[in-house]
């Protein structure tokens, strides 16, 4: 599978931008660089996948890029803010205003209606209770749950609770939205229905960052970076098998 890059005919600004990205952890005496230099362009638009094995690297980028973490030394820039250093409290307003997650295992309250799970970030947000029912349920008839807004999640599919956990993702109007593994607590029908549906988000213009192992997976991506040992191989040329 070989590295493509969108043409970009424009000056549009990237909305992700790494550079000489590096996070070290340390237990005791022992020194562990995670991520080891990577530089990186994301435009508005893409669909990115992200691939690599366990310990490659590719959680410690996830958490960089979804402003769980922050890097050693470097700089990343998210949508033209600078979240490089920032503290856990800007960190915590960067993630909800910037990004919109989609994990493996769905994190939805199954106290709550699937409304009530979407409309979880407008909350945080502040945003008005009518506005946030309206929104909230604007998302969901994106996924095509608009008829299931009343169930909780344990009266839903593997597929339609993934599907709630997209119009979660979506409702805040996000720069990126970051899906970690999406696929794999699913079956293979429902798979393909959650990557169909992040193919329809991309044809509308969202901007798609795709974490993976899955070769099959990340080849719905139009562009494939493969993390090895905290390091972009590959890139421009083939991805490593």
């Amino acid at each position: 599978m070989t590295v493509t890059h969108v043409e970009r005919l424009d000056d549009t600004a990237p909305v992700i931008e790494l550079n000489a990205a590096r996070k070290t952890y340390h237990t005791g005496d022992i020194e562990f660089e995670a991520l080891r230099g990577i530089d990186c362009r994301i435009f508005p638009g893409e669909y990115v996948a992200i691939v690599g094995p366990s310990g490659s690297g590719k959680s410690t980028l996830m958490n960089i890029l979804g402003c769980l973490d922050v890097l050693t030394t470097g700089q990343y820039i998210l949508a033209g803010e600078d979240v490089s250093q920032m503290d856990e409290n800007a960190l915590a307003s960067a993630r909800n205003r910037r990004i919109g997650f989609v994990f493996q295992q769905f994190h939805l309250l199954s106290s709550l209606t699937a409304l009530g799970n979407v409309e979880l970030p407008l909350v945080y947000a502040g945003i008005a209770p009518a506005e946030r029912k309206e929104r909230a349920m604007a998302a969901l008839e994106r996924v095509g749950l608009g008829d299931r807004y009343r169930n909780h999640p344990g009266q839903l599919s593997g597929g339609q609770q993934q599907r709630v956990a997209i119009a979660r993702a979506l409702v805040t109007e996000p720069a990126i939205v970051l899906a970690d593994e999406p696929t794999g607590n699913l079956d293979s029908r429902s798979t393909e229905d959650v990557l169909g549906m992040l193919d329809d988000l991309h044809s509308e213009g969202s901007t798609i960052v795709l974490i993976t192992h899955e070769g099959d997976v990340a080849r719905r991506a139009g562009t494939v970076y493969n993390v090895t040992d905290g390091q972009f191989v590959g890139a421009g040329t083939e991805i490593a098998k």
